[in-house]
């Protein structure tokens, strides 16, 4: 792709657009200017100007929709640098077409009185936020937001990351109603929250799915309590943070939520809304907006992390050693036995990004003094056995196993994914069930018990230390799913904290 401008003069007029011609040239010295290509044919004023928003004022527009191209004139230079330096690692999409952005050789633009110019300058007048009453525009500094399509789960933190290239986000709450996850979240002002509506609106977080239907909220302003996984305060960092369990810290977490890895799998050749390696910053209490609007709009790479991201299809793992606890990573759909290595096993998970998790967690691990050796298998599928052809049981099919953790499309399980350790997350307990009667269960396999404490607010919950992390991952194949009565199953995962 040319950095070079179309243009001819230093200075674009409206009447121009019969004769430009290609005037390709080396990297774009910056210019207040902005050249557009490869809109669409049925581009909007709005939508264009709604690239330059999140940057500065936008102080003039040219269309030149025969062309399929547009020039933003941005009230500074530094502006124009930091959306060109924005796009150009992060390719703007507008309905499924990527759009070029680069500077144009223009100082300024010069519009004339066409109708298609005062379309462009009555656009401008609209959401230019140095022509408008921002109380008009915005009716709200507080958007709600509904997460539709939501195959993979979203976090806090990934809204956050996303919605703070508008502005500083002062407060932000996450919920499910009705079925749906959905977002409050407050601006300062109302121009942020109309910038960030104005361009994220029927956007995808990921490839094909979870878009975003942003609507401004009747809500003036928010009251959080509690600084966790489900509300944040920004503005208060001496909130309590309320008893739960912790949202992701550890950065192997953050490859279930690769947009890369998710890509790959289920939606190959999709089309991506936002940047394909970025980074969601760890929990903490701050969610800046940087400089000139810029932010950081991604969640992170695979091959950041260490982690090559799979090929389409991969999700069949090689398992030395056979593995009966790879189901805390993912949804295993299939194991195989190798009659001729009965040590070795296939097998096979639900899609590519839960083989990864599971390779990357549990490679190395040891188990029943053994240490588990994880790699990619050549095979894409683990065949069942042909009718009539029998192999000793060595094949089975757990499609329907009662034990998957992530039937449901965005389980919350998803952001409890946590390395092997010797804290174990214990939930789904009964009332009826006391600490000694778990202490009890958990040492019977002939494992120590070293620590036990129920979640202060919820006795449903609870942590217990085992001995080891060989210990604890034996534990948790021994227990997780047990009958603990009262139609209650113990529920038995890996933790980030210790007791």
């Amino acid at each position: 792709v040319s950095n070079g401008p179309y243009i001819m003069s230093t200075t674009a007029n409206g009447n121009d657009s019969k004769k430009f011609k290609g005037d390709i040239r080396g990297p774009g010295v910056p210019s207040r200017v902005i050249h557009i290509r490869k809109l669409p044919n049925d581009i909007t004023e709005t939508e264009v100007i709604s690239l330059g928003l999140p940057f500065g004022d936008v102080t003039n527009l040219l269309m030149l929709k025969a062309k399929n191209q547009a020039f933003l004139e941005m009230n500074s230079e530094e502006a124009a640098q930091n959306m060109v330096g924005y796009y150009s690692t992060v390719m703007p999409i507008i309905r499924h077409h990527p759009v070029y952005v680069q500077f144009s050789n223009h100082k300024e633009l010069k519009t004339d009185n066409s109708p298609n110019q005062e379309r462009a300058q009555a656009a401008l007048r609209a959401l230019s936020t140095s022509h408008v009453d921002t109380t008009v525009a915005a009716p709200s500094s507080v958007l709600r937001v509904v997460v539709e399509n939501l195959v993979y789960p979203v976090s806090l933190d990934a809204l956050c990351q996303i919605f703070s290239k508008f502005g500083t986000v002062l407060r932000i709450i996450v919920f499910t109603k009705n079925s749906q996850f959905q977002a409050l979240l407050q601006y300062p002002d109302g121009a942020s929250a109309q910038a960030a509506k104005l361009s994220l609106d029927g956007q995808n977080i990921y490839n094909g799915c979870c878009t975003l239907r942003i609507s401004f909220s009747k809500l003036t302003s928010l009251n959080v309590k509690y600084n966790n996984e489900k509300s944040r305060d920004f503005t208060r960092p001496d909130l309590p943070s309320g008893d739960s369990q912790p949202t992701m810290e550890h950065p192997a977490m953050a490859t279930a939520f690769t947009p890369g890895i998710i890509s790959a799998s289920p939606y190959a050749g999709a089309t991506h809304a936002f940047p394909p390696a970025f980074t969601i910053q760890p929990a903490s209490l701050t969610c800046p907006a940087l400089p000139g609007g810029l932010a950081s709009l991604s969640l992170p790479g695979a091959t950041r992390l260490g982690f090559p991201p799979l090929p389409a299809g991969v999700c069949v793992l090689l398992i030395s050693n056979l593995n009966p606890e790879v189901g805390v990573y993912g949804d295993v759909m299939r194991v195989k036995i190798l009659f001729n290595k009965k040590e070795n096993a296939l097998v096979q998970m639900s899609d590519s990004t839960q083989a990864q998790l599971a390779m990357s967690h549990l490679s190395g691990q040891q188990l029943h003094g053994k240490s588990l050796r994880i790699t990619l298998s050549k095979h894409t599928s683990v065949q069942l056995p042909r009718e009539g052809h029998e192999d000793q049981g060595l094949t089975k099919d757990y499609s329907n196993s009662p034990l998957h953790r992530f039937k449901k499309p965005g389980s919350k399980n998803y952001s409890n994914i946590f390395p092997p350790s010797a804290t174990l997350h214990l939930s789904n307990i009964p009332p009826s069930v006391v600490e000694d009667d778990l202490k009890m269960l958990f040492s019977s396999s002939g494992a120590t018990v070293k620590a036990f404490k129920f979640f202060q607010k919820d006795h449903k919950m609870a942590l217990i230390q085992m001995g080891s992390v060989e210990e604890a991952i034996e534990s948790l194949i021994e227990f997780h799913n047990h009958d603990l009565g009262e139609n209650h199953h113990l529920r038995v995962s890996f933790s980030k904290s210790s007791i």
